[in-house]
């Protein structure tokens, strides 16, 4: 159980890890003029744009707001909350 728990553990921080990336790439957005064929640009694009994508699709844009990016930040905060959760308990359940 305690492997578990430590995997768990390693995904919620993956998680977060990913949100910061999540957050670079969508304050990058709202600089119209960057490169967007820079290698590191690039990258952090196709690690992210996947994701927000499955958001655009089900959320249209608003007024010309992306409002797909905010509900991509919550389910991921509620899936990390979840992982963190959940190895929290199993480490508690290991103390009984």
């Amino acid at each position: 159980m305690e492997i578990l728990s430590q995997l768990l553990a390693v995904l919620a921080r993956t998680m977060e890890i990913y949100s910061l990336v999540l957050l670079v790439r969508v304050l990058l957005s709202w600089f119209p003029n960057l490169d967007w064929g820079n290698p590191v640009l690039s990258t952090v694009s196709s690690i992210t744009d996947p994701y927000l994508n499955a958001f655009r699709g089900l959320i249209p844009p608003l007024g010309g707001l992306d409002l797909s990016a905010i509900v991509a930040f919550l389910a991921l905060s509620f899936g990390q909350q979840l992982l963190q959760s959940a190895s929290v308990g199993l480490m508690g359940g290991l103390a009984y």
